[in-house]
């Protein structure tokens, strides 16, 4: 068993799409838990207009019926509200007027973005092919398909949550111990630490007064998760270089850590790792005092909470826009606007947390395989017996 998924769609086109295949049978899924978890990755301080325009509800058009999963790929759909406004600009068919194909252009790229090497590699002159498409919106339609992932690693007892840690040089210095999500998600900047929080939303409006934008670094965390998911055997199966993978696909991402990560480039190794203790009385052999590896070891699960971190750089669409090249003519000029975030970073931990759970889920059924969920959280509870006895 293995998970497969896809999304489709442009930013301005009439719809996001999703797919994603390898889901069990027998799992409650409904439209109201996916459009709970749609709407929190539009929260955030620093948010654009988009975000009042766009619901984001979720159609699931293939994969469930009577309110549980079948097994079957599962297809969802996501309507651009915004449609309405770009049907001539993004019409599948040809233009009935001709003038519509100036209209819109994007022959100036912006800074950082995919607008120029996307024109290059696609041979797009009007470089809204590539920006439709390499838009962050399109993590609308992955966030939704994490959020299946997510249903069925509840079905097993895995947790996942997200903060933020950083936006510009405003840092919340907390421990992310156990909190209820709904209290993460009261702050506007998705931050532990109201005193934290009060100075990321200073430097968000200071950075919109300049006509500037904001990144930051954003931390998700999966508890009880079990011991064993993915493996040191292969390169390509070790877990830490999945979770890499997918948060790196994540727009705007630059860095990944798990654990203590890069700090741990700077630190001896007597304080480094994670020493191992005799058994705490919940039936394991060895326990641990620590989680600076940020629960993985050699590729493994060890049992402990998965942490990883990411850096976001500052998005690439400025109301101060830098210097650029009009691609028509060779002039310089200053570069293209389009409609944008001060600070997505909140957002970003929410999309983190859908990223997570798509890892996890595919490593869970790669693990312990199975048709059904009852197959499934059959066989986690054996393992997990097994686990702790060796």
């Amino acid at each position: 068993m293995s998970l497969r998924y896809l999304t489709a769609g442009e930013s301005h086109g009439q719809a996001l799409m999703g797919i994603i295949e390898g889901i069990p049978a027998g799992i409650d899924l409904d439209t109201a838990y996916l459009h709970a978890q749609a709407k929190r990755r539009k929260l955030g301080y620093g948010r654009g207009n988009r975000q009042n325009i766009e619901t984001d509800e979720i159609r699931i058009l293939a994969g469930v019926r009577f309110g549980k999963t079948l097994g079957s790929p599962i297809g969802l759909v996501i309507d651009n509200r915004d449609w309405r406004s770009w049907s001539e600009i993004m019409s599948v068919e040809g233009p009935h007027d001709e003038s519509v194909r100036s209209r819109r252009v994007v022959s100036v790229p912006r800074p950082g973005h995919a607008d120029r090497i996307g024109g290059i590699k696609y041979a797009h002159d009007d470089m809204r092919n590539v920006l439709e498409r390499a838009s962050a919106r399109e993590t609308a339609a992955r966030v939704a398909l994490g959020s299946v992932a997510r249903r069925f690693l509840e079905c097993i007892g895995i947790e996942i949550q997200s903060r933020v840690v950083q936006i510009g040089d405003a840092l919340d210095e907390s421990s992310f111990t156990e909190v209820e999500t709904a209290t993460i998600d009261a702050s506007p900047v998705r931050a532990l630490d109201a005193a934290a929080a009060q100075r990321m939303i200073e430097a968000i409006e200071a950075a919109k007064r300049a006509g500037d934008t904001l990144g930051g670094v954003i931390e998700a965390v999966a508890r009880n998760v079990p011991v064993g998911l993915g493996s040191y055997v292969q390169w390509d199966r070790r877990l830490e270089a999945e979770i890499g993978k997918a948060f790196l696909s994540l727009n705007a991402i630059k860095g990944v850590e798990v654990g203590l990560g890069f700090s741990l480039a700077a630190t001896p190794g007597t304080r480094a790792h994670d020493a191992f203790y005799p058994a705490n009385g919940d039936g394991s052999r060895t326990s641990y005092r620590t989680n600076r590896s940020g629960g993985i070891d050699g590729g493994m699960t060890t049992g402990q909470p998965i942490v990883v971190r990411a850096a976001m750089k500052p998005l690439a669409t400025l109301m101060k826009p830098l210097d650029s090249v009009d691609v028509r003519t060779g002039e310089a000029t200053q570069a293209h606007i389009e409609r944008s975030d001060v600070c997505a970073v909140p957002a970003a931990a929410v999309i983190g947390e859908s990223l997570l759970a798509l890892v996890l889920a595919g490593a869970v059924l790669e693990k312990f395989g199975g048709d059904t969920i009852d197959e499934i959280q059959g066989r986690v509870r054996a393992w997990d017996a097994t686990a702790r006895g060796r």
